[in-house]
C-alpha cells in the first residue's frame, strides 16, 4: 500500500507536545477508568462554581506549568541576558554584551579594557539590581572580559620563546 503525504506514522513535535499537554491536564478521552471512577464519587468535582473552578490568568498558568518542568531558572537566565540594557542602562550595554550564564555565573565582554574597569566598578550595583529584579537566576557572580586580542603565540612570523618581550630590554 503506497504511503500518500497525509498520512504519517509518528507525530511530529508539536503533536507530541500537544498529546502530552491534553494527558497533562486532563482530556476526557485519555483519563483513566480510575480517574472517571473518582470523578463520580467526588460531589464537589462537577460543581460549577466549586473551590478551583475560578478562571486563572494566563501568566500564573504558565508560572505555575514552567516551576512543575523546573524551568524557572532557566527562563530567568534568559531574561538576564534579554533585558541586558534595561538592567545596565543604554549607555553601558552599547559597550557590553553578556555572552555566558554557567554554574551561577554571568560572563560579559567589554569593548575595551577601559570599559571593563567601569563595569567592575559597577558590578556590586549590577549583582543588585540583577538579584532584585530576577531572582530565580542563581547569580553568584559577574565576570567581565575585555575584547579579543590577537596572540603572539601563532602565526608566520611566530618564533618559540617569550616573544615579544624579549625586545624589552
Amino acid at each position: 500500500m503506497a504511503e500518500r503525504p497525509w498520512q504519517r506514522l509518528a507525530p511530529t513535535e508539536p503533536e507530541r507536545v500537544w498529546l502530552r499537554l491534553k494527558a497533562k491536564m486532563g482530556d476526557p478521552e485519555m483519563v483513566t477508568r480510575d480517574g472517571r471512577r473518582r470523578s463520580r464519587r467526588d460531589p464537589d468535582a462537577s460543581v460549577p462554581f466549586g473551590k478551583g473552578r475560578d478562571p486563572r490568568a494566563l501568566g500564573d498558568v504558565l508560572g505555575g506549568f514552567a516551576a512543575d518542568r523546573g524551568w524557572t531558572s532557566t527562563l530567568a537566565k534568559a531574561d538576564v541576558m534579554a533585558h541586558w540594557p534595561e538592567l545596565v542602562g543604554e549607555e553601558n550595554a552599547g559597550r557590553t554584551e553578556p555572552i555566558a550564564f554557567e554554574d551561577g555565573e554571568l560572563t560579559v565582554r567589554c569593548a575595551s579594557t577601559a570599559w571593563t574597569q567601569q563595569m567592575r566598578i559597577l558590578r556590586a550595583e549590577t549583582t543588585t539590581r540583577i538579584l532584585q529584579r530576577f531572582p530565580d537566576c542563581g547569580l553568584t557572580g559577574i565576570r567581565f572580559i575585555g575584547p579579543d586580542l590577537p596572540s603572539f603565540q601563532r602565526g608566520r612570523r611566530s618564533v618559540p620563546g617569550r616573544g615579544p618581550r624579549d625586545t624589552w630590554g
